[in-house]
C-alpha cells in the first residue's frame, strides 16, 4: 500500500515559518532599529550643539567684545559691568556645550576593547598631571603606583581618560591642604574577575548626603568660585566605564577627603 502524499503546509502555517520570523527574533529586530533611531536622533542633537547654537554664541560673544572694546570710554562703570557679564557668561555656555557634546558622542564613540595592561598607563597619566601641576604639594611624580597590576579588559583612549580625570580631581581638590596626600591602591575585594583601582585623597570631599548627584551632568557639589569645572568629569568617567563594562563609586566626607574607586573588568 503507497502512502498517500503529505499536502504541503498552508501559507502563514507555523511550519513554514522561517527562523528569522520567531517572535523573539522579531523582537530583537525592532529593538535594534529603535537604538538605530536612538543614535541618529543623538547624532543630531550633536550636530545641532556643536554647530548652529555655536554659531549664535559666537555672535553674541564676538559683538560684546567688540562693544566692550569700541564703546568703554562712552560708557559707566556699571555698563561696563553688565558688558563683561553677557562676555563671561557666553564663555561659560560655550564650555558648557562641550561638555555636553562629549557626553553625547560618548554613547556612538566606537571602542576598540583589549586586554591592557595598568600600570604604563598610569605612568603616562602621572606624567601629564607632574607637566600640569608642578608644584603641587602632593607631587605625581612621588606618587607610589600599585605594584604588579593585572590587566584590565578596556578601550586605551577611554580608559586614559578617565584615569586623568579621576586624577586630576583628587589634584584639584587637595590642592588648599597644606600637608596634602593622594594614595592609589588595587584590590579584588574577593571578586576575581574585576580589578578595583581605589585613588585616594584628603581634600574638600562632599557632603555624604549629597552621593547621588556625584555623577548627574553638570552637578557641582562645591562652588565655581572654590573650585573650578563645570560638574562634567565624573559623569563623563561613569559613561566611559559603563560602556566598556566596569562602574565606578565614590565615598567622601566634608573636609576629610574622597576615595574613588573603578570596577575595571579583568582580562
Amino acid at each position: 500500500m503507497v502512502d498517500a502524499p503529505v499536502p504541503p503546509p498552508a501559507a502563514g502555517s507555523k511550519s513554514d515559518l522561517a527562523p528569522s520570523d520567531s517572535p523573539d527574533q522579531a523582537r530583537i529586530a525592532a529593538l535594534e532599529a529603535q537604538l538605530a533611531a536612538l543614535r541618529a536622533e543623538v547624532q543630531d542633537f550633536t550636530y545641532t550643539v556643536s554647530h548652529d547654537l555655536r554659531a549664535s554664541l559666537r555672535h553674541i560673544l564676538s559683538y560684546a567684545q567688540l562693544l566692550q572694546e569700541d564703546a568703554a570710554p562712552l560708557l559707566n562703570a556699571e555698563t561696563l559691568g553688565f558688558l563683561n557679564t553677557i562676555t563671561d557668561s557666553a564663555r561659560h555656555m560655550g564650555v558648557l556645550m562641550d561638555g555636553l557634546t562629549e557626553l553625547s558622542r560618548l554613547g556612538t564613540a566606537e571602542l576598540q576593547l583589549q586586554s591592557l595592561a595598568l600600570s604604563p598607563l598610569l605612568q603616562d597619566v602621572q606624567a601629564e598631571l607632574q607637566a600640569r601641576y608642578p608644584t603641587h604639594p602632593a607631587q605625581p611624580a612621588l606618587w607610589q603606583l600599585p605594584d604588579a597590576l593585572p590587566d584590565v579588559q578596556a578601550d586605551a583612549t577611554q580608559l586614559r581618560a578617565v584615569l586623568l580625570a579621576v586624577l586630576d580631581n583628587a589634584l584639584k581638590f587637595s590642592a588648599g591642604q597644606p600637608q596634602a596626600r593622594i594614595a592609589l591602591a588595587s584590590h579584588s575585594e574577593g571578586k576575581p574577575a574585576w580589578v578595583l583601582l581605589q585613588v585616594q585623597d584628603n581634600g574638600a570631599g562632599f557632603n555624604p548626603a549629597l552621593q547621588s548627584k556625584l555623577f548627574k551632568p553638570f552637578s557641582r557639589l562645591h562652588s565655581a568660585k572654590q573650585f573650578a569645572g563645570i560638574g562634567m568629569g565624573l559623569a563623563l568617567c561613569r559613561k566611559r566605564l559603563e560602556r566598556m563594562g566596569g562602574w565606578v563609586k565614590a565615598e567622601g566626607v566634608a573636609g576629610t577627603g574622597c576615595t574613588v574607586t573603578l570596577g575595571l573588568p579583568r582580562a
